[in-house]
């Protein structure tokens, strides 16, 4: 089951826009398309956001 955008504040409070959960919801099904592991999909894709916010603050 891929995820949305709308998906992104339940697994990080660092996915504060549009912008970034767009980009977390596009890293995690990317991952978990290359792995099948949604473990490891949730994490890559907070740490891109985290990065991602951290650029932006």
């Amino acid at each position: 089951m891929p995820w949305t955008a709308d998906d992104a504040p339940r697994h990080t409070h660092k996915a504060t826009t549009v912008r970034l959960c767009e980009l977390w919801a596009k890293v995690a099904n990317d991952c978990l398309e290359r792995t099948g592991d949604e473990g490891r999909a949730i994490r890559e894709a907070n740490a891109v956001v985290a990065r991602n916010a951290a650029e932006t603050s």
